[in-house]
């Protein structure tokens, strides 16, 4: 298999463009989960950042693969 120096850079640009959608995406649904908190024990809130910690590391985790492999995609189609 043979890489491609214009997909190496989409994919840069997608991973680019993945931690920008992260970071909208992410703002947008923890402030909304945020408001419908209902934890009144330190014990729950612990487990309520936890899983709000964990949700924010899959949605990067899927972002940077998604978007860089479109990114890749993209620049080969592009650049050959």
């Amino acid at each position: 298999m043979e890489y491609s120096l214009p997909g190496f850079i989409g994919a840069f640009i997608g991973v680019v463009v993945g931690v920008i959608n992260f970071g909208v995406i992410i703002s947008i649904v923890q402030g909304k989960l945020r408001k419908l908190d209902r934890s009144q024990t330190p014990a729950e809130r612990d487990e309520f950042e936890r899983k709000l910690s964990l949700m924010r590391r899959i949605v990067l985790g899927i972002d940077i693969v998604v978007f860089s492999a479109i990114g890749y995609w993209i620049g080969r189609a592009i650049g050959g």
